[in-house]
């Protein structure tokens, strides 16, 4: 099962920007979350097409099933 954690913020225009992380550590500590996207809002690490990252939104991990087809091959 694949697992990708979504780190939520609002840029300067107000509007929703996101950042995935694939394999997040599980349990999630919420502090440390917290802590790690303040740092980014802090220091304009990321940017968007609204402008820098202002406020923090939330945080969820979201898990993925993924199941493989095996095609027959043509001959």
């Amino acid at each position: 099962m694949a697992q990708t954690l979504s780190l939520q913020f609002e840029n300067e225009l107000g509007r929703s920007a996101s950042i995935t992380i694939n394999n997040p550590i599980v349990p999630a500590d919420s502090a440390q979350i917290a802590a790690v996207m303040d740092e980014i809002i802090a220091k304009n690490v990321f940017t968007s097409t609204g402008g820098n990252y202002v406020t923090k939104k939330g945080a969820q991990i979201t898990d993925r099933e993924v199941t493989i087809i095996m095609l027959p091959s043509e001959e």
